[in-house]
């Protein structure tokens, strides 16, 4: 037996034993990842869909079947003039996160845990009656809180994680 640990073959034998799974395949293939992807399979996109340059916030994450969506605020893609009313805020908030989910390849039932920030907790039963008609089948786990103020004078902001469907 140290005759074979110390021969050529024995030693290319135990090397190429070390390289096996798919983990070290992955490596020594010349396979590019797919559009959009980084190398550990990570896609990260903008509001449309696309490739997601270097800014600061990436919208929507997509990994290992997992779906996550940052913070969406009643002005994260829409700059017009609206009133300050909580229901048409979360409706606005709630199309932002309905289009991103769809997106990355998931539906509004295919949310798994939905995060809430208001900026005042007196918006909560508002909030609530128009978060309903997105889950009709039941929604997802879910944190509501309030905060002191959210960025671009929303009065809501909602986050969250997304299992891939389609």
């Amino acid at each position: 037996m140290l005759s074979n640990l110390s021969s050529r073959r024995g030693f290319a034998a135990r090397l190429a034993s070390l390289f096996t799974g798919v983990g070290a395949v992955s490596l020594l293939s010349n396979t590019a990842p797919a559009a959009g992807q980084t190398p550990s399979g990570v896609q990260k996109l903008d509001y449309d869909g696309k490739t997601a340059g270097n800014g600061f916030i990436t919208p929507l994450v997509v990994h290992n079947g997992t779906i996550y969506i940052s913070g969406q605020g009643a002005h994260s893609h829409d700059s017009s003039d609206f009133p300050l009313d909580i229901l048409v805020h979360t409706k606005k908030v709630m199309e932002n996160v309905k289009t991103l989910v769809e997106r990355g390849g998931g539906t509004m039932d295919s949310i798994l845990q939905l995060n809430v920030y208001l900026a005042d907790i007196d918006f909560y039963d508002a909030m609530n009656s128009v978060f309903k008609t997105y889950f009709p089948n039941g929604g997802p786990a879910r944190t509501c809180v309030a905060v002191a103020s959210l960025p671009g004078k929303s009065l809501v902001e909602i986050n969250c994680i997304a299992a891939v469907v389609k």
